[in-house]
């Protein structure tokens, strides 16, 4: 048991949280898409990053958002890559949202949007580390 207590644990082994912030352009008519970028802020590293987007179903108008939040579950950067789909249902990147990818991370965004849109439809967002 003491071996155990010496042995120190290695930070790529522990999760993290990260800071997040994004700004993204979503335009759609029935069939809607958006890309942006961000910067993920993790263990003190500022990690550029591109987001891309498609919606199908219900959806009408522009908006262009800025959303700030954090992202949980992250063992190392290149977990927070990848398709996230939002949790709990509803359309994702609408004033705020809660997403998750198949990595296990989890990503709650929340802030400022202009423009207008009316949306009733399923999204996935593509995210890519620069």
């Amino acid at each position: 048991m003491l071996l155990a207590l010496l042995i120190p644990t290695t930070p790529s082994f522990a999760q993290a949280s990260a800071q997040v912030r994004i700004k993204i352009v979503k335009a759609g008519l029935l069939v809607g898409g958006g890309a942006g970028s961000g910067v993920l802020t993790y263990r003190g590293r500022h990690h550029p990053f591109r987001i891309s987007g498609v919606s199908l179903g219900f959806t009408v108008g522009a908006t262009v958002g800025w959303l700030e939040g954090w992202a949980s579950g992250i063992r190392e950067v290149s977990d927070f890559a990848g398709a996230y789909s939002s949790v709990g249902g509803g359309a994702a990147l609408i004033d705020g949202a809660q997403l998750r990818n198949d990595k296990g991370v989890t990503m709650v965004l929340q802030g400022p949007k202009a423009g207008v849109e009316f949306a009733a439809n399923l999204s996935t967002i593509m995210i890519s580390l620069k």
